[in-house]
């Protein structure tokens, strides 16, 4: 049988084998399944998934209804119940199949291994939106003080691929709102990034109204109309920006994990600007450049 995926090398170096060994999906040495009262369990604290999709919940309730609940579901015993760690989404078509009892794995967790499993097992399903994911990493962030790059090999995703999904967290709540309504592309979402709040929610509302692709989102960003939508204090300059000095501002930001910006100027001298949200990401940055 091929193997769960647990939490991952980055978590076990940071918080030890006791902890990669609590992530199984499988029992481990001691350990048993027992039968629980469906109705014994309740929604981690910890879920990040936002929505769940109602068709998928139906067609996997058919599953369970024909086969039965084949993985256990892991909890942590409380005083008047169980909280589910790991497989709510599994115990929720479970209830719609109407099935009385479900296997559990009952495991001592504290909360943040807890939190550590609730994510790590949320992120790597494929069917995570791309901001529930966005917000499960920066929680895990947050809440392990990681770097993007422990976050990425922790998740087994690039460190390029955190970074960008961390930036969609930059995002107006009304363009993130029409990401999760799928009224825009993630593709359309990225593109939206360089400009202010108000030029985001325009050029989102355009998008929507208009069904406007990436490549025509991009060309207005970066092309010749991007005087329309882009920051007023910077319409100049990015208008002559040329395609070098633009390729280097996406590597470095992709290297750094943070937005970085040249101002070049006519006498080839100029500054760099890197930005960061609070204190911790200074840190953070800083730690980068001394490498």
């Amino acid at each position: 049988m091929a193997k769960e995926k647990g939490l991952g090398r980055g978590l076990s170096a940071l918080f030890g084998s006791e902890v990669e060994e609590k992530s199984s999906l499988e029992p481990v040495v001691g350990e048993s399944i027992q039968q629980v009262d469906i109705d014994q369990l309740i929604p981690g604290r910890y879920q990040p998934r936002s929505v769940m999709n109602e068709d998928a919940l139906n067609e996997l309730a058919e599953s369970i209804a024909e086969q039965g609940l084949m993985q256990p579901i892991i909890a942590r015993q409380l005083d008047d119940g169980y909280e589910i760690i790991a497989g709510e989404r599994r115990w929720r078509a479970a209830q719609i199949a109407k099935i009385k009892e479900v296997p559990v794995i009952v495991r001592e967790i504290s909360d943040r291994s807890a939190l550590a499993m609730a994510l790590i097992e949320n992120i790597q399903r494929e069917d995570l939106s791309a901001l529930e994911e966005a917000n499960g990493i920066r929680r895990m962030i947050d809440e392990f003080e990681m770097t993007h790059e422990q976050a990425a090999d922790a998740l087994g995703k690039s460190r390029v691929t955190v970074s960008n999904l961390l930036r969609l967290l930059n995002l107006t709540p009304h363009v993130r709102k029409a990401l999760a309504e799928k009224k825009i592309e993630m593709g359309h979402a990225r593109a939206l990034l360089p400009l202010n709040p108000d030029r985001q929610i325009m050029l989102c509302e355009k998008i929507a109204r208009e069904s406007l692709s990436v490549r025509e989102v991009e060309v207005l960003v970066n092309g010749e109309d991007r005087s329309a939508f882009a920051k007023p204090s910077s319409r100049k300059k990015e208008q002559t920006k040329d395609a070098d000095v633009q390729a280097i501002e996406n590597e470095l930001s992709d290297q750094l994990g943070f937005s970085v910006k040249i101002n070049n100027k006519k006498n080839n001298s100029g500054e760099i600007r890197i930005s960061y949200r609070n204190l911790d990401q200074l840190d953070v940055l800083i730690e980068k450049l001394k490498k």
